[in-house]
């Protein structure tokens, strides 16, 4: 694996699949791949889940990106984790091979910034309690995710990710961008609910039927 990281350290819910789709599940700021891998154990059978670990070191954990603040990634940092991390995957998943981003925090910022890059390349993406890279190299024009499956979920009362990002966020999704969105918000913080789990895993049940 070339440039300034190593090769991605991957966690895996049972083995690889080359024909079934694959569900990349990316974890928050200062955790790492352990901890978000267990949401395949609540998502729909019929597709590969996998957890990368962030190649950047974060406290007691992993980061995806430099940032000039919470929820401001540094442009140059997200190109060059974004190049980095599709080095690995296009080769486990090559060109024909559907592949659906599910990020939590600091890993719906990346899942963004990969989605906004090359819509056509991912299936879908779940934006889970976290901002977009806004202002930070990659397209947000109006359309840019047109017809692209989105889901996206928030914490009426999440004191982490600044409330403008998340108010932002979620308005870009649901109207400029073009996505074909599924968005919820609950009544807690910043933590993944079992309402959002079980709303995830119908939105990701419907991808697998597509």
């Amino acid at each position: 694996m070339s440039g300034a990281f190593d090769a991605p350290t991957v966690t895996w819910h049972g083995p690889d699949a080359a024909d079934r789709p694959l569900v990349m599940l990316l974890h928050g700021r200062g955790a790492d791949e352990t901890g978000i891998i267990d949401l395949a154990r609540h998502l729909p059978a019929g597709a590969v889940y996998a957890a990368v670990r962030a190649p950047i070191r974060s406290g007691n954990g992993y980061a995806w990106l430099a940032n000039r603040g919470i929820g401001r990634p540094l442009a140059e940092s997200l190109d060059e984790v974004m190049a980095w991390f599709r080095l690995w995957l296009d080769d486990v998943a090559p060109a024909g091979r559907p592949v659906i981003l599910v990020g939590f925090s600091g890993g719906a910022a990346f899942a963004g910034g990969l989605l906004l890059a090359d819509p056509q390349r991912f299936a879908g993406a779940a934006i889970l309690y976290g901002t977009l890279p806004f202002d930070a190299g990659v397209p947000t024009s109006p359309s840019r995710l047109a017809g692209v499956p989105v889901y996206v979920a928030q914490g009426e009362t999440d004191t982490v990710i600044p409330r403008e990002l998340l108010d932002r966020t979620w308005h870009y999704l649901l109207t400029e961008s073009g996505a074909s969105a599924t968005a919820r918000r609950d009544p807690g913080g910043h933590a993944i609910t079992t309402d959002t789990i079980t709303g995830l895993g119908d939105w990701i049940s419907d991808l697998l039927r597509d």
